[in-house]
């Protein structure tokens, strides 16, 4: 597989030769042959998804077809209103939220970067280095379960834990009084959410209405899915056909947000080596879980560099990958009985592409690209770098 970063394998063309246990790429097609069948293929893709081609999804996968955005849904006790999602996007942008003074969830989620950060692993506390990549929070809205290994299970219950991680942002009372020490915050706190003063739990709520507001949805593929036909190249329709067909990306990456929501064994949890993570294993002790992660959208994904928990990969290696059936993880003489071995998803099969096969899936992703808005972080209240004084 090479080096993470490269994620080099075999190239294509008709002298390519099968590794062990892997298929051969498929011949490279001549020019008017491909442009015949993309043309079958924008007449197909044309029509509305229920007729489109059957998907190549493995028995017992509940997938949906993709499509475009729903609005999300408000939970029952933290209802969305203009004034809560302001609030919360002050204190997204707001580092007088984090022990150091110096964190904002903007510093890992930063919107001039796909609301990540595009390092491998982000910076808590102290400026120490935190184990997994920061995801988007782009889209987050539709994920069932939040962080890497699904510890939390809404956009409140997110923002709590790493507003109150030590190495995350490490808030505690002194940042509530901090807070409610600046006049502003106190009042839209009383307007937001009535008597009680400032709180944690308070501010988390707030931070995640403003999140479910960051649901995108203005890609060439939501233009596509919408009528407009020409906004997919040929490229990008050959990879809208190749993802749900031959390269089984529907196994995982259904739906309108391009994720099943669950949590898989990619072989990527370095078990027993120095980059070991457990993954889903550390929330639910289940020795079937060890290795599992949540499965990221794919919307947007082309702005949101590097990949995986770990942060160690670029797209084309990822795609090489993918087209490999990913890392299977041999146990030594010691692991061979250890019930907490992990095993690798079985929805993960060698599939044989070529380069241009890849290019092609490649196009399609970057059709899932939103256009790029620049965000202006808001004028916080009071002073910062100054300390208020006691409320």
């Amino acid at each position: 597989m090479g080096s993470p970063r490269s994620g080099r394998g075999s190239d294509d063309g008709s002298t390519a030769v099968a590794r062990v246990g892997r298929p051969a790429p498929r011949p490279a097609e001549a020019p008017e042959d491909r442009a015949a069948r993309i043309a079958r293929l924008r007449e197909v893709y044309a029509g509305p998804p229920s007729g489109w081609p059957t998907p190549e999804v493995d028995e017992g996968v509940d997938w949906v077809e993709l499509g475009l955005l729903p609005t999300p849904a408000d939970p029952p006790d933290n209802p969305t209103t203009a004034e809560k999602v302001e609030l919360g996007r002050l204190l997204f942008f707001d580092p007088r939220l984090s022990g150091s003074g110096q964190i904002a969830c903007a510093s890992c989620h930063d919107p001039d970067l796909g609301w990540a950060d595009g390092r491998t692993t982000s910076f808590g506390h102290d400026r120490e280095p935190l184990r997994r990549n920061a995801p988007s929070v782009l889209f987050a809205a539709f994920q069932p379960a939040l962080f890497w290994d699904g510890r939390a299970g809404s956009l409140e219950a997110q923002a709590a834990a790493v507003l109150r991680n030590p190495k995350e942002m490490h808030a505690d009372e002194e940042i509530v009084a901090r807070l409610a020490a600046v006049p502003e915050y106190r009042e839209a706190f009383a307007e937001v959410f009535g008597p009680g003063g400032v709180t944690i739990d308070r501010a988390s709520r707030a931070i995640a209405a403003f999140e479910r507001t960051l649901v995108g949805g203005r890609s060439r593929f939501d233009a596509f899915l919408k009528g407009d036909r020409a906004a997919l190249s040929d490229a990008a329709i050959s990879g809208l056909d190749l993802f749900r067909t031959r390269a089984r990306c529907l196994n995982c990456h259904h739906g309108p947000a391009l994720s099943d929501g669950q949590f898989h064994d990619l072989g990527l949890s370095y078990y027993g080596r120095s980059l070991e993570d457990l993954g889903r294993f550390a929330v639910t002790g289940e020795p079937a879980d060890v290795g599992r992660f949540r499965t990221p959208s794919l919307r947007n994904v082309t702005a949101t560099a590097p990949y995986m928990h770990n942060g160690l990969f670029e797209l084309d290696g990822v795609l090489r990958m993918y087209d490999a059936g990913m890392a299977t993880i041999r146990p030594k003489e010691d692991q061979r009985d250890d019930p907490l071995f992990p095993t690798k998803s079985p929805l993960l099969k060698p599939l044989g592409l070529n380069a241009q096969d890849r290019s092609d899936l490649r196009a399609f992703l970057e059709s899932l690209a939103e256009p790029r808005l620049r965000v202006r972080p808001p004028r916080l209240p009071g002073r910062l770098g100054q300390a208020p004084p006691p409320p």
